[in-house]
């Protein structure tokens, strides 16, 4: 190097130095005001801006300029007819001179004389934006000053590329944030001993967790403490630590806020460093509630219809009475109906095995039976098993369940006692019969209940609703299709076959052989008048096989006090009041054999075949009590 340019040397090194010194410590906005300042400075022109492309690439803003001693504001304008606009295409430019001429459609080249430009490319070569200066006086080539000018455009290039690609990240972050904190899967980190690292809000929702719970939180503590949940998450962890996904492994958690059971589908794997495990599950409690819930009802559904095939058959209704024959052809008329039918008749006339005998052959056959004796329940629970109830509807209601009317949907309900319901729960009745839906007890929701109705009774219906004891509405609605059955002393013409029926169904059952009924006993049977009608004469049957030891059956006359004439052979007068002392005599007889006790399993009620409060009521019609004591 001459000594010539030594000079011109120190002047281009004190400009590198005051431009590397100027941007040296800035990035961003700083970085690109600091850069045409000290540009400005070194290079001796007044004016130095860097600018990039705008939304569009017929535009460009600014990113720092600066003009004779200041910054000016950020500032943006199309391309088309300036200096910049052959930069931008990717070529240097340098104007000496005569810009204003040059440019004579640009406003902002009106008092310009000199350019130089230089076009900022990113590392693949594509142009981002342009650095330059002007002046107001010519700007002669010094190829040195160029080549500087290049270097630091070069710099320029570089820290808007990275503030591109900083933005592009950050918007990622942001996009993948969002997608992490608002999908509805259930995402959520964990270390390798299952301590929480992340999870979304789903996930918090699902586990019933506060955001900041999360750092505190070990995944297999939410797993239920039985045997069965254990292995299955051991199971999964090892085959995570395999490297291979559990696979949509369905578990069941405990929440951590209420320890509420829900059930989750899991996916998990680990991460590739290795560091945590990546989880993913959906919420799928509804699923398997419902499908808990289907298994139940299904079984449950099996058990009636099977307990109804081996407990009855509908072909044995046995009989050729005429009073019998009528019932069944009113029966055969109804069955393929949907009409609500009210059987009525005395205890022991076989009124629930009418009603079977309707759903069986109704096109409802193939759904269940479900019945509900309203007498046999406390008023305060009849509501709860008609309609069912909501967990915490009352003490005790520790969960959801499902009434008489849910089980029947798409089948039959048979309301035996019907007339024993409380008039509160015969308004509700009453809304299911003509609206066909119900609330549950406790519920908000009303529910669709496609169910036939056959009721039965044996009390008078019509003189309740006079009295005031059943809503007269409700009669109507049950009253559409009257069935009554006779009892058994309004069909003794039947007492020799369902003899034999009963008598061979029991000794089957005993393993005995009876080939014939006696004479005398079947004379007996005939003229006494069951009071418990058919279900006393199965008692009475039952029992007489049990005692048999030949195979022709007797009957000891002091099982059936019946002496003298047998009614057929009394006048009308005399026959009512044989029947009422044959009746009389052999319920205070049965009270006798059971030490006066009515009700239980070795009560009269239970042998006589009667509902404890009917054997009360015929107790008291016939003025029965025991000697010196109350009955109990």
């Amino acid at each position: 190097m001459s000594d010539s340019e030594q000079p011109a040397d120190r002047e281009e090194v004190a400009a590198l130095r005051a431009i590397v010194e100027g941007t040296a410590r800035y990035t961003g906005e700083e970085f690109f005001r600091s850069l045409v300042r000290n540009l400005s400075a070194a290079t001796g022109v007044p004016n130095a801006f860097v600018a990039e492309f705008a939304d569009q690439r017929t535009r460009v803003r600014s990113l720092a300029y600066w003009e004779n001693g200041r910054f000016l504001p950020p500032d943006e304008w199309d391309l088309a007819g300036t200096p910049c606009e052959d930069v931008l295409e990717g070529n240097f430019c340098h104007h000496p001179t005569d810009v204003r001429h040059k440019f004579a459609s640009d406003p902002g080249s009106a008092e310009v004389e000199s350019y130089l430009g230089v076009p900022l490319r990113d590392a693949n070569g594509a142009v981002l934006g342009h650095l330059a200066v002007f002046d107001t006086k010519p700007m002669p080539p010094e190829p040195r000053l160029l080549y500087t000018f290049q270097i630091f455009a070069a710099r320029a290039a570089a820290e808007l590329d990275r503030l591109k690609f900083e933005k592009m990240l950050k918007d990622s972050e942001e996009r993948f944030r969002d997608l992490f904190e608002e999908a509805p899967i259930a995402y959520v980190h964990e270390d390798l001993d299952s301590r929480f690292l992340r999870a979304n809000r789903t996930a918090l929702r699902i586990l019933g967790l506060k955001p900041e719970e999360v750092a505190g939180t070990v995944g297999t503590a939410l797993v239920p403490d039985t045997p069965e949940a254990r292995r299955r998450v051991k199971d999964a962890f090892a085959s995570i630590s395999r490297g291979t996904d559990p696979g949509g492994l369905v578990l069941e958690l405990c929440r951590k806020d209420d320890g509420r059971s829900v059930w989750v589908q899991w996916w998990s794997r680990p991460d590739p460093g290795g560091k945590f495990t990546r989880t993913m599950f959906i919420d799928v409690t509804e699923r398997v509630l419902m499908e808990q819930e289907k298994a139940r009802l299904q079984q449950q559904n099996r058990y009636l219809q099977e307990e109804i095939k081996a407990a009855h058959n509908f072909d044995e209704i046995v009989g050729r009475s005429p009073a019998l024959v009528s019932v069944l052809q009113r029966v055969s008329k109804v069955a393929g109906t949907d009409s609500t039918v009210l059987i009525t008749g005395e205890t022991g006339t076989g009124k629930e095995l009418v009603a079977r005998a309707i759903h069986s052959a109704s096109p409802r056959k193939g759904k269940p039976l479900i019945k509900l004796n309203c007498a046999a329940l406390p008023a305060g629970l009849v509501e709860s098993e008609l309609f069912g109830h909501e967990k915490g509807a009352f003490t005790g209601a520790t969960a959801r369940k499902a009434g008489r009317f849910e089980l029947a949907d798409g089948g039959t309900l048979f309301l035996d006692e019907v007339g024993e319901l409380p008039l509160e729960t015969q308004a509700k009745l009453l809304r299911v019969l003509q609206e066909r839906e119900f609330d549950r007890v406790g519920g908000t929701a009303p529910v669709k209940a496609d169910v036939r109705v056959i009721a039965a009774t044996n009390r008078d219906l019509a003189k309740m609703a006079k009295e005031g004891k059943l809503r007269e509405d409700l009669f109507y609605r049950l009253n559409v299709f009257p069935v009554r059955l006779p009892p058994l002393r309004e069909r003794t013409g039947d007492i020799p076959l369902l003899v034999r029926f009963f008598v061979n169904r029991f000794a089957g059952r005993m393993g005995k052989r009876i080939e014939t009924v006696s004479r005398e006993t079947l004379d007996l049977l005939v003229a006494y008048s069951w009071p418990g009608n058919i279900r006393e004469l199965e008692n009475v049957l039952e029992r007489a096989v049990i005692l048999s030891d030949g195979p022709e059956l007797e009957i000891d006359p002091e099982v059936l006090p019946v002496a003298g004439a047998t009614v057929d052979s009394a006048s009308p007068d005399e026959s009512g009041q044989n029947l009422v002392r044959v009746e009389t005599d052999h319920i205070r007889g049965v009270l006798t054999q059971t030490g006066w006790v009515i009700e239980g399993p070795n009560g009269a009620a239970k042998v006589l075949g009667l509902h404890p409060n009917t054997l009360r009521s015929r107790m008291k019609k016939l003025g029965i009590s025991r000697p010196g004591h109350d009955a109990t």
